[in-house]
């Protein structure tokens, strides 16, 4: 996994699908739901720990706009904002010369990063039962 930008990159997800294909379908429905509560699970640590800035009269927060979006049937999660109207996300993850980061997605995802591989487990098992 590398990290580039803003985005988190999975490599061999090509390898991976090949892989897939060949395993009956209850493991690749397991792989499926570990990703999915791994993702909710991001989603659910930022929403808890972006800033929120209560000051203005503004009533649209990071914190009510982070989303998930599914791809490569479902074995792949985007966990983030994707509107433009949530653009000044990156600003506040990362900060600008005025202001300091206040990261909240990257420390999300690594805390899940130690997590998912026991979801994954937990999840195969229940499959293979």
């Amino acid at each position: 996994m590398a990290r580039s930008g803003r985005a988190v990159r999975v490599k061999g997800l090509a390898r991976l699908k090949e892989r897939l294909q060949d395993m009956p379908d209850q493991i690749t429905d397991a792989l499926v739901e570990a990703v999915k509560e791994s993702a909710e699970a991001v989603r659910d640590d930022v929403k808890r720990n972006v800033p929120v800035d209560t000051r203005g009269g503004d009533s649209h927060h990071l914190k009510d706009a982070v989303d998930i979006r599914y791809r490569e049937g479902g074995l792949v999660a985007d966990v983030g904002w994707f509107g433009p109207e949530n653009s000044y996300a990156t600003y506040v993850e990362f900060g600008t010369r005025r202001r300091p980061a206040q990261p909240s997605l990257y420390p999300a995802l690594e805390r899940e990063r130690g997590r998912f591989a026991a979801r994954l487990t937990d999840e195969i098992r229940r499959a293979l039962r």
